[in-house]
């Protein structure tokens, strides 16, 4: 019996700059108490599919039904009631779940108060749920006193308390470590089958497969590929001999904007039609010559502590850690969710001082900077690429590459043309006149990075840049940051769980 039927849907935006269809006839069924992992590279309409069926978005035309709701026809209160009693919602900027003066405890068992629970009931499953996801010592936290990581399980648990029917996940370990992503994904899939629980989960991240009981890929606002459990597999063919290829092999096989298909003993094969595409490189350019500075040390760490809280409360972030970044090299920082890596960042960017030890970057004492001088130090030597894209929403993508470059004094016809080179630096050039409002989370944050690519800076700072990306993009991502160390002479720092990202660096350290 399906729990949730999908027929010839279409989800149409209309902006000012024009239409923009997400969804473009996609029809799924998923069967009662099945766990279905939907993965797409960004833009492809995996967010979209699971805010049509979380009721939070209409369809434009065809249907969704999720058991005896048919979604398109429900009054306003209907599907309010749907949301709150059928569905349990994991969303991908999970932080704006979670209330800032409520304790974890607190913030898992909202959707059991707001169900009438008494108090007891919501303490002891909200008890159970963070015990379950290892956050068991940080109940009494506040959102603010936890890690990015931390804050994501959070938001899982309370989505999961109050037993929902329909557990809808987007992305939600888009911001942990490998150990506390199979975490999680091993809590949802435990929960979703001891309850009975119906699951629609989408991400780009091929891990969580190892829960699914079926796997679909959606590409373009369509199913393209399927696959059973214990079973390889299988792309889509639509009427025409349509075939939509997996955009990750396009990017290893080194296919650009040409492909040439045989028929061989095997079958038909694919190959690149002319020059292969250079790594890292959307055009096919040739790398440019590596910058003559590449070597020299532009920010040095010494003896830096970290700590926040006090007494019993007291963490210890970093300890007496020394390191080097030097010109031409991309440096990844790994480590758990909680290790400190976003916080050596924001002690690189002059954001936060160190508790001991000192910073220096581009010859400069931070400790000796003013507030003023270390924002100038942002605005030109450094970029700085944070979790959460920071975007102006009614902006286009390039408007918003734009602002940050003419801040830094650079005239409007320059910063135009470097936004656009930016853009098309990662991958969209078709999008670039789109208010960023209208962006997938993986395009905002690709929008993110052309910013700050565009900024030609000395340093380039990244929190979790592929967080929100597919593999295909995550690989392009990461060779474009080893491309712009060597040619414009930058030191790159990148704060990453992304083993792509990480197998691109020159240096890795493990906090």
């Amino acid at each position: 019996m399906s729990g949730v039927e999908v027929r010839d849907l279409f989800r149409v935006y209309s902006t000012p700059e024009g239409h923009a269809a997400a969804l473009q006839g996609l029809t799924l069924a998923v069967q009662e108490r099945e766990l279905l992992v939907v993965l797409g590279p960004s833009g492809s309409g995996k967010s979209t599919l699971l805010r049509v069926l979380a009721g939070i978005e209409r369809p434009s035309a065809g249907t969704a039904q999720v058991f005896d709701d048919d979604l398109g026809r429900l009054s306003s209160r209907r599907l309010a009631e749907y949301r709150s009693r059928t569905t349990g919602y994991v969303e991908q900027h999970y932080s704006r779940s979670l209330d800032p003066d409520l304790t974890a405890r607190e913030l898992v068992g909202v959707q059991l108060g707001l169900a009438g629970a008494p108090r007891d009931e919501r303490q002891r499953r909200a008890d159970e749920l963070l015990d379950r996801v290892g956050l068991a010592d940080k109940r009494s936290s506040r959102p603010a006193e936890l890690s990015g990581g931390e804050q994501q399980r959070i938001a899982v648990c309370a989505a999961l308390a109050h037993r929902p029917k329909l557990l809808l996940a987007d992305e939600p370990t888009g911001e942990l470590d490998a150990a506390s992503a199979g975490l999680v994904y091993e809590l949802i899939g435990a929960l979703a089958r001891e309850h009975g629980c119906t699951t629609v989960l989408v991400s780009h991240d091929v891990e969580s497969t190892a829960i699914a009981d079926r796997t679909v890929r959606v590409r373009d606002g369509r199913v393209s590929e399927e696959t059973e459990r214990g079973d390889g597999e299988t792309l889509v063919v639509a009427r025409g001999g349509w075939v939509r290829l997996p955009e990750e092999l396009l990017v290893r096989a080194r296919i650009g904007s040409r492909a040439r298909a045989e028929l061989g003993e095997r079958g038909i094969l694919v190959s690149a039609a002319g020059e292969p595409a250079q790594p890292g490189s959307r055009d096919g350019r040739a790398p440019a010559p590596a910058a003559e500075a590449n070597g020299a040390v532009l920010a040095q760490v010494r003896a830096v502590g970290k700590r926040y809280g006090e007494g019993a409360r007291e963490t210890v972030v970093l300890d007496g850690l020394d390191t080097d970044f030097r010109a031409g090299r991309v440096a990844a920082l790994t480590g758990p969710s909680g290790s400190g890596k976003t916080t050596l960042l924001h002690i690189l960017a002059g954001l936060r001082d160190p508790s001991a030890g000192s910073v220096s970057v581009l010859g400069q004492a931070l400790a000796e900077l003013g507030r003023e001088e270390r924002a100038a130090l942002r605005r030109d030597p450094i970029a700085f690429i944070p979790q959460d894209p920071a975007l102006t929403p009614f902006l286009s993508a390039r408007e918003n590459v734009e602002v940050a470059l003419i801040l830094r004094d650079v005239s409007p016809e320059e910063a135009r043309q470097r936004a656009l080179d930016a853009l098309s630096e990662v991958g969209l050039t078709e999008r670039a006149e789109q208010r960023v409002a209208r962006l997938s989370a993986g395009e905002r944050q690709r929008v993110a990075i052309a910013r700050a690519l565009a900024a030609e800076a000395r340093i380039l700072l990244a929190d979790e840049p592929t967080a929100r990306l597919d593999e295909a993009n995550a690989l392009a991502v990461g060779a474009l940051f080893g491309r712009y160390a060597r040619e414009r002479g930058a030191a790159v720092v990148c704060a990453t769980h992304d083993p792509l990202v990480v197998a691109e660096a020159d240096d890795v350290l493990a906090l």
